[in-house]
């Protein structure tokens, strides 16, 4: 499965989740992960990534609330309209995310 058919399989798990149970719930994650595996991907919830900040590796400097196949992050947000903010959030996710994605198969991540 290539990254555009997961893309497409996470859409449509969250657009199921979100008409069964509404906006903004809290336990969408849940939710969603559960949706995500029964469509046969895998999931990991919480992923812990490290961040280096003044040469020190801090092990949970950052979560990823789900990867989906070891490949695409998925980032949880309830808003009521997109502002420039949510841009320098997604640039700055995804940089600390960077990397993940190639290493998610060969290495592990220490949890906290």
């Amino acid at each position: 499965m290539n990254e555009n058919d997961i893309t497409h399989e996470i859409i449509g798990a969250a657009i199921e989740v979100h008409r069964l149970l509404g906006p903004g719930l809290l336990e969408s994650e849940e939710c969603l992960s559960l949706e995500l595996e029964l469509r046969n991907l895998k999931v990991e919830m919480q992923k812990p990534i490290p961040v280096v900040y003044k040469d020190v590796k801090l092990e949970c400097g950052y979560r990823i609330d789900l990867l989906v196949e070891s490949r695409i992050v998925v980032e949880l947000k309830s808003i009521e309209a997109f502002a420039p903010i949510h841009e320098a959030i997604i640039l700055t996710n995804r940089t600390a995310a960077s990397g993940v994605c190639q290493t998610a198969k060969t290495s592990r991540t220490k949890h906290c």
